[in-house]
């Protein structure tokens, strides 16, 4: 984010210029009374903070970050479930915090809009699913969908032009689906620009689970059929031990999961560490072919 401190003034002219000529390429300029375009052409009064979460921007912020090519966004979804009696009912929500922060680094100015943190989790009269436990909520998928439609139309509005889905459960893959091909569709025989991009390469977790076993070493020996395993544990570990209740476990003795130790600490951190590397390199090569890009690239360093 350094660049935009170092460009900030010709980056206001730029939108000056923009904005005076019509050239503005984002629907919601053509919506702003004078007064309102006369406050969006006010320059940024202090230097930018640093962060690829548009929720950690300001508004400022994210205007010059677009005027300066920062186009593509990233829409994830997590959920809120049982996960054993171990792991936080937000599970998917950490991996989604701890990987698209990841992802939009490797990316070219990539912003992540906040993580959709509700997905459907089962019927809401509890009678199958996640619903059936404590603590679980769920949306219904006509509701879902609706959600995610929204967020990307308001990207796109924004002059956002690629807008990536990813999501880190399996029930929230269809709908991601569904919404990026009915928008790029209506969007594709509008003539615009802006494409909606589904990505399944992030959530391929069997490949996920094999490469923690077969390239890291940490096998799975002894299955304990309770929503939960080493590999998620570990990478939830890297965002924040107390996630998994660290403390409380090692306590009771409980320290480990389908037969994998989680001490010690270093160790399964590592492994949490080199999974995100995995997911994220895989999920980045897989965005940039959906983009059109090479695998080359810079950061948003």
């Amino acid at each position: 984010m350094s660049r935009v401190n170092r460009r900030a003034a010709p980056l206001l002219v730029a939108l000056a210029t923009l904005a005076s000529t019509g050239l503005w390429a984002s629907p919601a300029a053509a919506q702003r009374t004078p007064e309102v375009q006369a406050m969006y052409d006010e320059p940024r009064p202090i230097a930018a903070g640093e962060s690829v979460w548009m929720e950690d921007l300001t508004w400022m912020e994210v205007r010059d970050l677009l005027a300066d090519g920062w186009t593509t966004a990233i829409v994830s979804t997590g959920g809120i479930e049982q996960n054993g009696p171990y792991l936080v009912t937000g599970k998917h929500n950490v991996v989604m915090q701890g990987a698209c922060e990841r992802i939009a680094k490797a990316l070219t100015r990539t912003l992540c809009a906040p993580v959709i943190k509700l997905v459907p989790g089962g019927p809401l009269d509890g009678s199958s699913g996640h619903m059936r436990y404590s603590g679980t909520l769920s949306l219904r998928p006509e509701t879902y969908e609706m959600v995610l439609e929204d967020v990307t139309r308001s990207l796109a509005t924004h002059g956002f032009t690629d807008i990536v889905l990813i999501g880190d459960s399996g029930g929230n893959q269809d709908g991601m689906e569904a919404v990026a091909e009915r928008l790029s569709a209506e969007w594709a025989s509008e003539g615009s620009a802006v494409r909606a991009h589904y990505i399944p390469e992030f959530y391929t977790y069997p490949d996920v689970v094999a490469y923690m076993e077969d390239e890291l070493g940490a096998v799975q020996t002894d299955p304990e059929g309770i929503h939960d395993d080493f590999a998620i544990t570990s990478m939830m570990m890297v965002v924040d031990p107390e996630l998994v209740r660290f403390d409380q476990r090692v306590e009771a003795g409980r320290a480990s999961i389908n037969g994998v130790s989680l001490l010690p600490t270093e160790r399964a951190l590592e492994v949490g560490e080199a999974l995100f590397q995995f997911r994220t390199d895989r999920t980045v090569k897989a965005i940039r072919r959906a983009l059109g890009e090479s695998a080359a690239g810079d950061s948003n360093d």
